[in-house]
């Protein structure tokens, strides 16, 4: 009768277990679907004088509106 006990005390464990996995999996995947559509990744530019992609956020921009990675490569102008 013990052992019996403690087989049902650990599959009642085990099934609370994957339930709650279960129950957060699918909460995780309706946020995923329901996230706003302003977390969109930043748009891109590509240095004129290397080549190297950055977020238009962060590249120096000359007067023509060609995109570079630093100010050397600016000055140095594109290839």
């Amino acid at each position: 009768m013990k052992y019996l006990l403690i087989v049902l005390v650990v599959a009642v464990v085990f099934w609370a277990m994957a339930s709650r996995r279960r129950s957060s999996d699918g909460r995780d995947a309706q946020a995923k679907r329901s996230r706003p559509r302003g977390d969109q990744a930043a748009p891109m530019l590509a240095c004129v004088h290397c080549g190297v992609h950055l977020p238009r956020e962060d590249a120096v921009m000359d007067a023509a509106g060609r995109a570079y990675c630093s100010r050397e490569h600016r000055l140095a102008g594109p290839r």
